[in-house]
């Protein structure tokens, strides 16, 4: 590593826990935080480095900060405040946030951010939990261009595609965009599967045909089979993917995109909530069809 930096990770759950791994093992000082200390204990513990007991006593003296939480409220509570990233930022360093939430509240980051002299980039990823293990994450990001390049090679220790989409608040519409997709694939991956099961069709050696050919997809290739077999207890989880929905739904409220099937696959969701598939993987959509 010829220019090893000194960071912050605030967030380590199922995607920042690896993601500061990564940082880590490439070389960089990582300081940590986490709300439950036994996970930034178990992390410093396993990688090396150092926790803190609060956003801003983990950001104190790093170049870039990196933020991977739940929500937009998690998100303030984590960012903003007396005890927030910003309150123990220096000028010129850079605020990147990983997680998934409104273009919203990007751009009242980048703003606030900017007040204090602090460079911004939203930054969600794709990819779930596996992608983030093998440092395989698509990250989409929105910010201003001289910042994008100064975080770049951080964020590819983690990464293998990064890309500036617009100005702030950008690379949250792009994960919307994922998202939409995501949703619409598993709805008819899921209708698919079921019809050729109930045609007394092989669902392996369908899929095996199919993913040849034009209905090619990463659902199709890494979720058909754990479908098929009704397995939904990994993955990126059904209570995520309404969060998710939800503010893609409230962007479209205002932009006025009509989003027919998202709306009616997160009302499906919540049936899948209903029986339990909370924490099931988001490809559960299926068992509401093998199961009416």
């Amino acid at each position: 590593m010829a220019n090893p930096q000194r960071t912050a990770f605030l967030g380590l759950g199922v995607m920042g826990y690896p993601m500061a791994g990564h940082l880590a093992a490439a070389g960089h000082e990582v300081v940590v935080y986490n709300r439950t200390q036994t996970r930034a204990d178990a992390w410093t513990g396993q990688h090396g480095g150092e926790s803190r007991t609060t956003p801003a006593a983990a950001v104190e003296g790093a170049e870039t900060v990196f933020v991977c939480v739940g929500n937009d409220d998690d998100l303030r509570s984590v960012v903003t405040g007396e005890s927030g990233a910003l309150a123990g930022m220096k000028a010129g360093s850079i605020l990147v946030d990983h997680t998934t939430a409104s273009a919203g509240i990007a751009r009242e980051l980048a703003a606030a951010s900017a007040d204090g002299g602090v460079g911004f980039l939203d930054a969600p990823v794709s990819g779930g939990q596996a992608g983030a293990e093998n440092g395989q994450l698509t990250v989409m990001v929105g910010g201003e261009a001289g910042t994008f390049e100064r975080a770049r090679g951080l964020i590819d220790c983690y990464a293998r595609a990064t890309t500036l989409m617009g100005p702030a608040g950008a690379g949250q519409l792009t994960k919307m965009v994922n998202q939409i997709c995501i949703a619409g694939l598993l709805q008819g991956l899921s209708e698919a599967m079921n019809f050729a099961s109930r045609a007394g069709l092989d669902g392996e050696q369908v899929i095996d045909v199919i993913s040849k050919g034009a209905a090619q997809s990463w659902q199709m290739e890494n979720r058909a089979g754990t479908m098929l077999e009704g397995k939904f207890d990994f993955g990126f989880a059904v209570q995520w993917m309404r969060k998710d929905l939800a503010i893609c739904l409230e962007e479209a409220n205002r932009n006025n995109a009509r989003l027919p099937v998202t709306a009616l696959i997160d009302q499906l969701y919540a049936q899948v909530e209903a029986r339990g598939g909370k924490r099931w993987d988001t490809s559960s959509l299926i068992h509401l069809l093998q199961n009416d």
